[in-house]
């Protein structure tokens, strides 16, 4: 396993000094803008295949960015608040009331702010804007931690991930995972307040936010096992602790007065069929692909071994990753897997855990030779984009 970092104190980094009378924020922004740079590239890679592709089938490329699946959830709430439920075949229920509201009540806003464009748009904008500053924010860790070239590396191969087309989709990944890595950022500067309200804003976005708020609550139980003192000279990292999950909370508590039942958000979730049932149903969708096509199944395990590979790796990476870094990374990937829902969304459910991209980062930023990383980053990229399109041109994820 890993031994924890003791110490959360800011690591020496490469960040240069501000030139004399050079604006405060400009020598950040010039130190990512590698990362910025290269992320988009990426992204515009995977968005030029989708357009190409689409035209060639005759169809809207652009159009299944903001009109597909939950993004139309998400457009309804902006437009109209929270009371729709749609009714399936077999009865169930789907309730609006499953969607975290910071991004409608953001397109909302945008929409307002922005006369000419619509709720639709305003969700590009906003996962767009939030794709960069979740960029920014994956690089400003890896580079705090490992340097500039690996942080850089770590960004771009996150728009790389292979389900990364929802990255410029109007969904809530980009933007979870902006408010994450920088609430992760600010608790590797000790900066707990600001990591706490950060915590609020990602769980008024989504659920997996309790893999944030476990984070930033056990670097802050380890800093005071370590340190022997339980409150002095700790009082703002106790107060960023207790700011941590009130976002989650407000809004599982909002949907239970709205209801008048105490678990009414976890009776909504059920009734998309989203329970934690502890890998049950991921099991037996397994066993189904063994029972119609022993090759799908093999397939599927050897998918899982890969994925358990890239946690165990993030873990060794040297020097080890900090404790709330790994305690984030790990909970988001535990979070996708014990869950009842669809398969096809798991890979999604775990782009946000970006420390799993940590040990490629880091080996390719040691490779002295360019022309291999940029080899390696263009491939991922191009299969990356490829995968996308045929995801957002078909019915679903393959």
């Amino acid at each position: 396993m890993f031994e924890p970092q003791v110490q959360l104190r800011p690591r020496r980094t490469t960040t240069p000094e501000p030139a004399p009378g050079a604006r405060p924020w400009t020598a950040p922004l010039r130190h990512a803008a590698p990362a910025l740079i290269g992320y988009v590239a990426v992204r515009l890679t995977g968005m030029a295949i989708l357009l190409v592709l689409a035209a060639v089938r005759g169809e809207d490329g652009m159009r299944r960015l903001y009109g597909r699946w939950d993004s139309l959830w998400y457009q309804r709430i902006a437009e109209e608040g929270y009371g729709h439920t749609a009714v399936l075949e077999d009865g169930s229920l789907h309730s609006d009331l499953a969607f975290f509201p910071l991004m409608p009540a953001l397109e909302r806003a945008v929409s307002f702010l922005l006369p000419p464009v619509d709720v639709a748009g305003a969700g590009l904008l906003v996962s767009w804007g939030a794709s960069l500053a979740a960029a920014w924010g994956i690089f400003a860790v890896g580079a705090r931690l490992y340097g500039r070239r690996a942080g850089t590396l770590l960004a771009v191969l996150w728009g790389a991930y292979p389900t990364a087309f929802v990255q410029s989709m109007a969904y809530t990944e980009t933007l979870f995972t902006a408010l994450a890595a920088w609430s992760l950022y600010a608790v590797l500067r000790d900066r707990w307040i600001t990591a706490g309200l950060l915590s609020v804003g990602a769980g008024l976005t989504r659920p997996v936010a309790v893999a944030l708020v476990a984070a930033i609550g056990m670097a802050a139980v380890w800093r005071t096992v370590t340190t022997r003192r339980v409150f002095r000279g700790h009082g703002r990292m106790w107060a960023g602790v207790l700011l941590a999950p009130l976002g989650w909370l407000s809004y599982v508590c909002f949907v239970a007065v709205r209801e008048g039942n105490a678990f009414a958000y976890f009776e909504v979730q059920a009734g998309w069929d989203n329970r934690i049932d502890g890998g049950v149903a991921l099991a037996g969708f397994v066993g189904e692909q063994f029972g119609r096509n022993a090759v799908v199944g093999v397939g599927l395990c050897a998918a899982f071994g890969v994925l358990f590979w890239a946690v165990w790796r993030s873990l060794r990476v040297k020097p080890v990753p900090p404790l709330p870094v790994a305690v984030y990374c790990v909970a988001v990937v535990v979070i996708s897997l014990v869950g009842s829902g669809y398969f096809g969304s798991r890979p999604r459910l775990m782009m946000p855990a970006f420390p799993l991209l940590l040990a490629p980062a880091v080996a390719l930023a040691g490779v002295g030779r360019r022309w291999v990383v940029m080899a390696v980053v263009t491939s991922a990229a191009i299969a990356s984009g490829a995968y996308g399109a045929v995801a957002l041109l078909g019915p679903g994820p393959p």
